[in-house]
């Protein structure tokens, strides 16, 4: 699967969402509630990591992982979309520059 493939179903899937909040709420949610969502789900992914980690008890804790992670990638891209950013082309364009950075740094180690 493409990364246009996932956004293409972050996208659908919010649009889902949209529905129902005009339904419960009246209105959409915006970017800074989206945003805070998101915040809650880093929250849980952390527990999770601390479970996995050993220092914290949280039952199936390793098949709740990907979960937590799929709903932080789903907020990223939402968000990302909502402002205006071609995520692909920016992840693409900073893992190249701090890989640089990274490699120059490790060059002066040898």
């Amino acid at each position: 699967m493409k990364f246009s493939d996932l956004e293409e179903a972050a996208l659908e899937l919010n649009g889902l969402y949209e529905e129902l909040e005009v339904k419960r709420w009246g209105r959409v949610w915006t970017t800074q509630e989206l945003a805070l969502g998101f915040m809650g789900d880093v929250g849980d992914l952390a527990k999770l990591i601390q479970a996995h980690a050993g220092v914290r008890t949280i039952e199936d804790h390793q098949a709740k992982i990907g979960h937590e992670l799929s709903d932080c990638l789903w907020s990223i891209m939402v968000l990302a979309n909502k402002c205006g950013v071609d995520l692909e082309a920016e992840f693409i364009k900073n893992t190249s520059e701090i890989s640089e950075y990274v490699s120059g740094e490790l060059a002066r180690w040898r």
